[in-house]
């Protein structure tokens, strides 16, 4: 089954393009970039960022096929945590609530994520996904953090 292959930018997803035309992918990446950075609903007992209100996550979560299936991840809550060690490990818990479909769905045995903070203001996710019958494959991604944001 192929996807559009989307190529993650720090903060940002865009369609690939390859030869004039848009690529596919047939592996994970653009399926794992949607789960890490579309907003999924903040739990009930979340503390929310800021003043926000919002507790954000997709209208189609309300109505699931599968219950209690949800897109997307919890990594937007930490926008304006510091960059800490416990929250690294929020963001390693975060980003394998949002993988867990690959094990449940069977197309992964494990999935190992370990984030970091390459540089100030950044927060790094090393994402490996353990296949059956398969080398294990790893995924960068970056994304600004936005407590470190000088602009506003």
């Amino acid at each position: 089954m192929s996807d559009l292959a989307l190529s993650w930018q720090t903060d940002t997803a865009d369609l690939r393009i390859e030869r004039g035309d848009l690529a596919l992918d047939e592996g994970l990446e653009s399926a794992i970039a949607i789960s890490l950075f579309t907003d999924r609903r903040a739990d009930d007992g979340d503390v929310l960022p800021g003043a926000a209100a919002d507790r954000r996550g997709w209208w189609g979560d309300a109505a699931p096929a599968v219950e209690g299936d949800r897109i997307g991840s919890r990594l937007w809550l930490l926008a304006r945590e510091k960059q800490t060690e416990p929250t690294l490990r929020r963001a390693e818990q975060y980003a394998a609530e949002a993988l867990q479909w690959l094990q449940d769905d069977r197309v992964a045995e494990r999935v190992d994520v370990v984030a970091s903070v390459p540089r100030q203001g950044l927060l790094g996710l090393l994402v490996t996904v353990h296949r059956p019958n398969a080398d294990p494959v790893e995924y960068r991604f970056t994304q600004t953090w936005a407590a470190q944001d000088r602009r506003g």
